[in-house]
């Protein structure tokens, strides 16, 4: 008995983080250009030592011939150094749904587009899984470094929607741009 609860109880998590789809005329083109990465939200194990050191960041996304989505990310340390990583993400039979391999994280991605407005916005959910451990990861991009209070609140509740702690949602503060490399 306790081992079929078990197993409901998985599988409703599962389907909540299955059911998160894109948003449904998203369009790729309309993606490129800077971001800024200015929410965070997590229940990654990892994240509760990390969080409070945690700085605004950027990310160039730009779209390949082939449908693909380059991101390149980009964080300024503390001493002034920036931190970089890349990722391919690679599309798949849904528009705006990306899988990738992070080489620095040996994690897999499954990536989804869930709210955009490209001039303003975007919202992006993703499913991570490392060693059979899988973590949901929401990220609230932004063109400027500035988000409104509306926005805000959207990836607010979409996070909680999606499980993620209240304490484990935060808006991160700017550190300044690293320049281009």
């Amino acid at each position: 008995m306790r081992l079929s609860i078990m197993g409901v109880l998985l599988c409703a998590t599962l389907v909540a983080c299955v059911n998160v789809m894109p948003q449904k005329d998203f369009n790729l083109e309309k993606m490129a250009g800077k971001w800024w990465a200015v929410g965070f939200a997590t229940n990654a194990k990892w994240f509760m030592n990390r969080k409070a050191s945690m700085k605004m960041g950027t990310s160039m996304m730009l779209p390949t011939a082939g449908g693909d989505l380059d991101i390149s990310s980009a964080n300024q340390n503390a001493d002034g150094s920036c931190w970089r990583m890349t990722d391919l993400a690679k599309k798949t039979d849904i528009p705006g749904r990306f899988t990738f391999t992070s080489q620095r994280w040996n994690n897999e991605n499954d990536m989804r587009v869930v709210a955009v407005q490209y001039d303003d916005f975007a919202l992006i959910h993703t499913i991570k899984t490392k060693h059979g451990v899988t973590d949901v990861l929401n990220k609230l991009y932004s063109r400027t470094p500035e988000v409104s209070a509306d926005v805000q609140k959207k990836f607010t509740q979409f996070s909680l929607d999606t499980g993620i702690l209240s304490g484990n949602i935060v808006f991160l503060p700017n550190n300044g741009e690293c320049a281009e490399a």
